[in-house]
């Protein structure tokens, strides 16, 4: 079977991962439909895992919450959500491994020094990058860091490594990987980290999700690489949800949340119709329901709209 055939014979296997740190924006639960909307049209899985790991901001009761959300607007899944908060062990062996290849190191740097080392110039990464300030200490420099009692966190070595891959709106990214962390000072594992060994352990095979997630991509291919992981073959970065003004939907905008929008008079099917609208999935008065807009969704239709 030649390259091409695997991939068109491939199973399609998406998800959605939100942060239980609150309502899902609207941003967020239209990103959820366009994901499953995508898979499903496929005849694909969808799953769904609960992105947990910030443990100073994560809540328990927004679980349930935002679950609930996804099945108020017609979204169903498969198996039960998965959660990063119980899935440490994956974590702590993917860092060992890149420990045992010379790919980490500590940083001690404070906000500040991160802020004020990022905004110089430092070659071809990108603006705001880490350019490896702790990344060649000497032993004793390094032992004085230690004495200070600052927790480090832990930095890969990536060394500038560039990357290139093509996303179905985006059209073809590339750019260079910054040393960026994989365990933060606190003790919690990185985004980074944690969305990479989740989505190779699940096997999926589409990710679907915010634009301003795009520039993280790189880095979890290098980590993909670095590890000997599988990467999802289809990458989709959806343009966030915009105001009547063109900005990004916020709270000066008024309702942003599904229950702020019902609260204010809308239907679940008028939200619906609305996400649909917007990517030209459907007519405006039309009130689809997610179920009816699977047999016609098409990645070429929506990009219309976005």
């Amino acid at each position: 079977m030649s390259d091409q055939e695997l991939l068109v014979s491939q199973p399609v296997r998406g998800r959605y991962a939100p942060s239980p740190t609150g309502e899902l924006h609207l941003g967020n639960l239209r990103t959820a439909l366009l994901a499953w909307l995508s898979a499903r049209s496929a005849g694909g899985d969808f799953l769904i895992r609960i992105e947990d790991l910030d443990s100073g901001r994560s809540r328990e009761k927004w679980i349930e919450v935002q679950l609930d959300e996804l099945r108020q607007i017609g979204i169903e899944w498969d198996g039960e959500p998965v959660r990063q908060s119980e899935r440490g062990d994956l974590y702590e062996e993917a860092l060992q491994r890149l420990r045992d290849e010379g790919l980490l190191y500590e940083c001690f740097c404070t906000r500040a020094e991160i802020r004020e080392a990022s905004s110089a110039p430092h070659g071809e990464l990108p603006e705001g990058a880490y350019p490896g300030t702790c990344r060649e200490l000497t032993a004793t420099r390094l032992a004085e860091r230690r004495a200070t009692g600052r927790p480090p966190a832990l930095r890969v070595r990536a060394d500038g490594a560039a990357f290139e891959f093509e996303d179905m709106l985006c059209g073809k990214v590339s750019g260079r990987v910054d040393d960026f962390v994989a365990r933060r000072n606190d003790g919690d594992y990185a985004y980074n980290l944690a969305v990479t060994v989740d989505d190779a352990d699940q096997g999926i095979t589409e990710v679907v999700r915010g634009a301003d997630l795009l520039e993280t991509t790189g880095r979890q291919l290098w980590l993909y690489e670095n590890l000997g992981l599988s990467a999802p073959s289809t990458w989709v970065h959806v343009p966030l949800m915009l105001g009547d003004d063109g900005a990004r939907l916020a709270k000066r905008h008024g309702a942003v949340t599904l229950e702020q929008r019902l609260a204010a008079g809308q239907t679940v099917a008028e939200v619906v119709e609305e996400f649909a609208a917007s990517v030209g999935l459907a007519p405006d008065g039309s009130e689809p329901m997610p179920g009816n807009l699977v047999e016609d969704f098409v990645w070429r239709t929506a990009s219309r709209g976005l």
